[in-house]
């Protein structure tokens, strides 16, 4: 029997949530300064939304880079493992809801998109399209209102040196999050009984 692609990726996402509620603490808002690193501006709630429609051409103009220096490679790394940390911006309200427990991880990692873009702009392999984009990128804030959408983590820095992670024990107060994960981990218990039970030795009957 094969699976669907999407099948894999939501067992996954149970998968690691089983393995991190086990042992991750809550983090929420920060009240000490971020690690040593790059140092990565705050972005408002509002401006994560535009960031957001954009990552696709920034991450894009990242790659076609083939000059590069230590300081581009962190950002951009950085970006990717926060990005897979906040489950690749899959769970439901991580950008829009203030209350997910994945919100400020998503104020993190494009805030890190938004912290590379800006040193692309300086990059003179790619400052004019990096420059082009922060032009369609500010018009857009602009229209939207973007930075005056504050929430609880607008204010807060972030830095190369630290991963956030989800506020994993938050899940079970967040019903929408709470709602994927269980059908995540009951589709991948499902299948695991198809596969594994299936096998199982069955009692056959001998006809006399």
């Amino acid at each position: 029997m094969r699976w669907p692609a999407r099948f894999f990726a939501w067992s996954a996402i149970a998968l690691l949530f089983l393995l991190a509620a086990t042992e991750a603490e809550a983090h929420g808002s920060r009240s000490t300064p971020p690690p040593p690193g790059i140092q990565i501006p705050s972005l408002t709630h509002g401006q994560m939304a535009v960031i957001a429609r954009y990552r696709g051409a920034i991450l894009d103009l990242a790659l076609r880079q083939t000059e590069t220096d230590p300081a581009f490679r962190r950002l951009y790394n950085h970006d990717t493992l926060q990005y897979t940390y906040c489950l690749w911006g899959l769970m439901p309200g991580s950008l829009a809801d203030e209350q997910s427990p994945f919100n400020e991880c998503s104020h993190a990692y494009l805030a890190t998109t938004k912290a590379l873009l800006a040193y692309m702009a300086k990059m003179p392999s790619a400052q004019n399209e990096a420059k082009s984009l922060i032009s369609d990128i500010d018009a857009d804030m602009v229209r939207s209102g973007a930075s005056w959408i504050l929430c609880q983590f607008s204010a807060e820095g972030f830095s190369t040196g630290e991963i956030v992670e989800p506020q994993w024990r938050g899940v079970f107060f967040h019903l929408p999050s709470l709602a994927v994960l269980a059908l995540a981990a009951a589709a991948l218990f499902a299948a695991a009984w198809s596969i594994f039970g299936s096998h199982a030795p069955r009692n056959r009957s001998v006809a006399a």
